[in-house]
């Protein structure tokens, strides 16, 4: 990215802080909660785990490794499928998907179709066609994956959510009828999860929650 939010805004303060403190001073580089705009977050330099909403920006923890290999098996499980008929691009986070103007969220995976390419931009997608969230255990984060983005990949009109929750050891795969997600399938170990937008795509619960030795 070229533009970065590189000088504080009038009327603060910067304050040098003590060793071993934090540094403050650098907060007041940017805007106060509730008053950022879509083009200060895009501004935000380098690749992080940083989503905006409405005015607030949410700084997401790092994933753990356990999470990262299951991710790793869903976006392979998927990128072998669609390469096969060259149907489309899957991506893992961290990605920017541009929901609506004031709200920009970074699904572990992202996936759109071919005939859809116009809107995978360099520096955000606008919406998606697919994706996926691996739910961690932190209740928050919980809440986060299933209600929260379930309404709002709803309301952008995304075709498919796939909710992958090693918790429970179980995958949901949600469709958009309207305005709201009705369930597909809720897959446990043992079972195959399927897709209903991308017909013959299929994923063994049990392999990709199990995941990989180290």
């Amino acid at each position: 990215m070229n533009s970065v939010l590189a000088k504080p805004r009038a009327g603060r303060a910067m304050g040098n802080g003590k060793l071993g403190e934090p540094a403050w001073g650098i907060a007041t580089l940017f805007p106060e909660q509730g008053n950022w705009s879509a083009h200060e977050y895009l501004s935000l330099p380098g690749n992080h785990l940083v989503e905006f909403s409405e005015g607030f920006v949410e700084v997401l923890p790092m994933p753990t490794t356990s999470h990262q290999l299951v991710v790793s098996a869903m976006w392979q499980a998927l990128r072998t499928f669609v390469r096969k008929i060259h149907l489309g691009l899957p991506l893992v986070a961290p990605l920017r998907v541009q929901l609506w103007p004031d709200k920009f969220r970074e699904p572990d995976i992202v996936f759109m179709l071919k005939k859809h390419e116009s809107r995978m931009g360099d520096e955000f997608w606008r919406g998606a066609d697919l994706v996926m969230e691996v739910v961690s255990d932190d209740p928050e984060d919980r809440h986060r994956d299933l209600v929260t983005k379930r309404d709002e990949y709803a309301r952008a009109k995304i075709p498919e959510y796939w909710i992958v929750d090693p918790k429970l050891e179980e995958i949901t795969v949600l469709w958009l009828k309207g305005k709201k997600y009705r369930v597909h399938g809720i897959f446990k170990m043992g079972q195959i999860a399927t897709s209903r937008l991308l017909a013959g795509f299929e994923v063994a619960v049990s392999e990709v929650l199990v995941g990989p030795s180290l």
